[in-house]
Parts: structure tokens; sequence; C-alpha cells
């Protein structure tokens, strides 16, 4: 049986970027003129958001939030070395990336040999500079093992789950998918541009479902929601993802690797969570699940339904119900967890290190 360690992380794009841009999300919301006025209007908005937006728009609060962050990143980046995996594999969603009109999988397993990367992508649709000051073009490897993720994609398959899997990108694909750069960049953030040592399996998730194509996976202005957009089909539920979690982790039995598992995502993300205009992520959602997982309650996250998730713009949460659905297919126990708040950073983070 394989030894595994499973990790839980963000890829918080703007992390990527400096201070002063980090609240650009919320810089973009209100400027959005179908938003209610005095929603927009901070002496409306709680202690924490007027805190954290104060008179410079959430610069200071940035560098707080990306101090929390680096450290919740050190300490799973420990935990990585201490381990030493053959190979990491990732849960992360797809952003209208690689995946568009030809086709959306519910699951896929990128079975990549090496393939170069360019991790700055998003910043450079947002013409941001990134935080490290490293060229525009920029581009890393991120090292494979095809022949491991063909192996877990046969067992998936066998083991009841329909997943695809994929042998190179899109073509013509304007940015690798940043679930995945990100990982790599995060978990080796003092070391960017150097060569990270663990091969990743990509596991594409499609968590962004009804909105992956009808808002190209990111912010719909509230003109187009308000009249009624054209959806898409659904993308899996809370428990068909903790399924496809199971099913990796009863690969993993017949392996004789040290795998690291990662799901990469942030949790309610406020540019999804439309009852709150915009405004906030679902910390309420977020809190309530996070509660649930400290007690290794699998019960609640599994009865969970995509209505729920989406309600709560925790879409991309998708990520964690697969390594959930690992965690308890394989026995591990959570060793060391924290959850970071925000009001204005667009969505709230939280870390776990499973043994």
């Amino acid at each position: 049986m394989a030894e595994v360690l499973g990790l839980g992380i963000t890829h918080y794009p703007m992390l990527a970027a400096k201070d002063p841009f980090m609240a650009n999300l919320m810089k973009m919301v209100l400027k959005d003129p179908d938003i209610p006025a005095e929603r927009k209007d901070p002496a409306n908005w709680s202690a924490l958001a007027q805190e954290e937006w104060s008179d410079d728009q959430g610069t200071a609060a940035a560098g707080r939030h990306r101090k929390a962050l680096l450290s919740g990143l050190s300490t799973c980046r420990e935990a990585l070395d201490e381990f030493k995996p053959d190979v990491v594999i990732v849960w992360g969603d797809d952003q209208y990336e690689n995946f568009r009109e030809e086709v959306i999988p519910s699951f896929c397993i990128l079975a990549y040999p090496d393939t170069e990367i360019d991790p700055f992508g998003v910043l450079q649709v947002m013409s941001l500079p990134n935080a490290w000051n490293l060229p525009d073009g920029q581009s890393f490897v991120m090292r494979g093992d095809q022949a491991f993720a063909k192996k877990v994609a046969k067992d998936v398959l066998a083991n009841g789950v329909d997943v695809a899997y994929s042998y190179e990108p899109r073509p013509n694909i304007h940015h690798f998918p940043h679930a995945f750069a990100n990982t790599q960049i995060f978990l080796d953030f003092e070391n960017v541009g150097r060569k990270f040592p663990y091969p990743i399996v990509p596991m594409a998730v499609n968590c962004y479902g009804e909105h992956v194509i009808a808002r190209r996976g990111g912010i719909a202005p509230f003109s187009e929601i308000l009249k009624g957009e054209d959806l898409d089909p659904p993308g899996p539920s809370p428990k068909r993802c903790f399924e496809f979690g199971q099913a990796v982790g009863k690969s993993l039995r017949d392996s004789d690797k040290r795998v690291a598992l990662v799901a990469s995502a942030s949790w309610s993300h406020a540019f999804l969570n439309d009852k709150d205009w915009h405004l906030r992520p679902d910390t309420e959602a977020d809190r309530a699940l996070y509660d649930s997982m400290v007690a290794g309650d699998f019960d609640d996250w599994t009865s969970k339904t995509v209505t729920d998730i989406v309600a709560a713009g925790q879409h991309e949460m998708l990520n964690w119900f697969c390594l959930l659905g690992a965690v308890k297919e394989l026995g591990l126990t959570l060793d060391w967890s924290e959850f970071v708040e925000t009001e204005v950073l667009n969505s709230n983070k939280t870390f776990a290190i499973y043994r």
C-alpha cells in the first residue's frame, strides 16, 4: 500500500500579485452599476470588512492576509518535504482555461509528460505585475508522471467512477490552468523559478458547473445575472466528488509509491456569492463545513447538494470533497488545519494536513 499525505491549500491568484492589487476583485465589483448603492457603501459593511478596506482600499489588509497565507503554505511545504513524495496528485478546477466549449468533463486526469507552464497567465490577463518581479512570459516546467497517471485512471474507472483522461493540453491554450500552476509556485513560493522537485499529476474537476461557460469561469456583471443567464448543466455533485476521491484512494492501496494528495482551492468566493452581491464570501457556510471537517463529520459534507454549493459560492470546494473522500478511504486523520477569514479579499482560505 502506498504511504499517503493529504494537504489542503489555496491557489488564490491575487497572492501572486503585489499587495496594492490584492483587493482588485472588490474594486471591480464596486464599479458594477447594478449593485445597490447602499450595499456598496463601506459604512454599511461588517466591522471586519470596514477594517480591511480602511482608507487604503485593502492594501494593508493584503499584507496581513499574505503573511497568513504564506505561513499556511510554508507549513504545508514543510510537511511535503518531510514526507518526500514520489508524486503529488492535485485536485484543481479548470476555469475556462484548458476545457472550453469543445468539451467539459466532470473529472479529467491530466496524464501529461513534463510540461512547460506559464504561471502568471491570470495576472497578465489583468495586466498586473507579479510579486517576484519576474518578466512576463516566464515559464516553468511542471514535471509529470504519465505512467502513474494512466494507472490511476484505469483503477478509478474499474472502481466505478467515469473519469476522462488527457495526454496533452488543448491547442493554443491561453495559459495553463492556474489551479495547478499556482499550486506548484505557491508550494515553492520562496524558490519560484527553480526546479520544483516533485512530479505532479493534475486532476481537473468541473467545479464551476452551470457557470463554467456561462460566465467563462469568472465574474459576471449583475446586468447579465438579473436578466437571466443561459446556464450550463451542473457540475458533479459533492457526493460524487467524494466518491471520486475514494476511488483514487482505492487505487493507491495497490501502489508502492509515496503519494501526496492536494486539494487546491479557496473556499467561498465573493464573486460567486450572488445572494450577497459579490461583496463578501459566505463565511457562515464556510465555517459550518470547516467545523464538520475538524470533527471528521464526512456525512455532513456528503449531504451537501450542488444547489447548496453554488448558492454559497463554494464552487471550488469540490476539490476538497475529492480530498476528503480519499482521506476517509485511506483512514487518514487531520493533523493540523487553519481557517483564514476575509471579507474584502474575495475568499476565505483553509489549510490542512492529513496523515
